[in-house]
């Protein structure tokens, strides 16, 4: 094992890169000024004990923990195994949020018995939607799936800010500054998801899924201020 890798596979640097992360997440958040809008239903079916599904853009995850009222309910998030996705899932667990990593090569039924596992159990979850490697902004199946199988409502949330850094990640994962102005926005997905959805039902509302997810974030960027990037 060469040296970096060793650094990189260390429980204290790991804590460490942990620590420094999350402080800068909440401090990033306490500078900031935060406009919020369209939570009140969810937080309304969290106060009736019911869990619910919320997905998001994976460039938008690094602020799920103020995406979700953890005052109202518990929330699983869903992350990989490689090493960003075990570094985000013990980031979360600072914030009181559970994860569960599932490696990419366990089969769907695999994630899904675990998760609606969770959902059973009264555990609302949350999913980057084109996670965990993209294609960026391309809608996957899962929350379809456990839409389906729980029959738990869906929810979709993002967040922006005037002012944002810009990782070089495969989805240009973003980072507000502090001191910016931020906004965090959520809409309910309100199609229904058939026990037996044909092939092309499943397409109709994985793109429908996918276009309310860029609605509430490009929502979210007009709140903060930001130009829209054109329409492809």
């Amino acid at each position: 094992m060469n040296l970096r890798r060793k650094i990189a596979d260390s429980p204290r640097f790991n804590n460490m890169v942990e620590r420094l992360l999350a402080g800068y997440i909440r401090f990033a958040y306490r500078t900031s000024t935060w406009e919020t809008q369209g939570f009140e239903a969810m937080d309304d079916v969290l106060r009736t004990n019911e869990p619910v599904i919320v997905a998001l853009w994976h460039q938008r995850l690094i602020m799920a923990p103020y995406l979700f009222n953890l005052e109202l309910g518990q929330i699983t998030s869903l992350t990989s195994t490689g090493r960003a996705g075990r570094l985000a899932g013990q980031i979360y667990t600072r914030f009181g949020m559970n994860t569960i990593a599932m490696n990419s090569r366990d089969r769907h039924v695999t994630m899904s018995r675990k998760i609606l596992g969770k959902i059973r159990d009264g555990f609302s979850v949350g999913i980057a939607t084109d996670g965990p490697r993209g294609p960026a902004r391309v809608a996957s199946l899962v929350p379809l799936i456990w839409a389906r199988a729980s029959g738990k409502r869906v929810f979709v949330v993002a967040f922006s800010a005037n002012r944002v850094l810009e990782l070089p990640t495969w989805d240009r994962q973003w980072l507000p500054t502090p001191w910016s102005k931020g906004t965090l926005v959520c809409y309910e997905w309100t199609e229904t998801v058939p026990r037996k959805a044909t092939d092309e039902e499943t397409e109709t509302l994985r793109l429908s899924l996918e276009h309310a997810l860029d609605d509430v974030t490009d929502k979210a960027d007009t709140l903060a201020g930001r130009a829209l990037p054109p329409k492809t």
